[in-house]
């Protein structure tokens, strides 16, 4: 597998990517019962209506795996040499991508078939979960807190017990990772009951503002790179 997305995330890009991650859970449930950034749910729901012989509740459940699918294969398929030979910069090609996606999907009618939302958003998700994967030095998840919230259990048992100065780094990131993921699935229920389905422009936002931090912290690396004198 081909990484494109190698410098990891520093924790202002991470805390906002997770709190993402929880408005879009709860926006797509609340308007529509359906579980579009993690597949766990929708599979669950989906064996539930098959054992309840409803074979289209089924089907409907499982569309948003597929396009989760096909979001992971389109990172993958970004990482091979041949399309880094077009794609220059493809974090931010995904990026705007994402941005691009969930403004035109709060621009489209209330009414829509609940797949046209469920469908974009997993796929959404499905591209942030694959291009952020590390926080500093530690592995972290942007759609769930239960990854994050084990590593937070873990490095207070470490400073607690084994009076560890790196377990209180680490839970501190941890916990302000939980903490956001809990605040965006609170700021997404309260904006869609609000606003209904252009609330999803408020998640848009929280996206421009980490790709305006990831092309400012890429500028910043490439300035010391320039300005490192040449190895002898």
């Amino acid at each position: 597998m081909v990484k494109i997305h190698r410098r990891p995330d520093k924790l202002p890009v991470g805390s906002l990517l997770t709190l993402v991650g929880g408005f879009l859970d709860a926006y797509t449930f609340v308007r529509h019962g359906v579980f579009a950034n993690l597949q766990s749910g929708n599979v669950v729901l989906s064996c539930i209506q098959i054992a309840a012989w409803h074979p289209r509740a089924a089907a409907l459940r499982l569309i948003p795996v597929g396009a989760f699918v096909v979001g992971v294969l389109a990172v993958e398929l970004l990482g091979t040499p041949r399309a880094e030979r077009f794609v220059r910069r493809p974090l931010r090609l995904v990026m705007g991508t994402q941005i691009a996606l969930l403004a035109v999907l709060s621009a489209l009618p209330g009414g829509l078939p609940a797949p046209v939302t469920t469908v974009t958003v997993s796929f959404v998700a499905a591209l942030q979960f694959s291009m952020f994967t590390t926080l500093h030095d530690a592995p972290y998840a942007t759609l769930m807190t239960t990854g994050n919230l084990r590593q937070l259990v873990v490095a207070l048992y470490q400073r607690v017990v084994c009076r560890s100065p790196d377990g209180a780094r680490r839970a501190r990131r941890y916990g302000l990772l939980v903490g956001a993921f809990t605040g965006g699935v609170l700021i997404g229920v309260v904006c869609t009951k609000w606003f209904g389905a252009p609330a999803i422009a408020v998640a848009a936002g929280m996206l421009v503002v980490v790709l305006v931090l990831v092309i400012r912290e890429s500028h910043q690396l490439e300035r010391a790179a320039g300005e490192r004198p040449p190895s002898p």
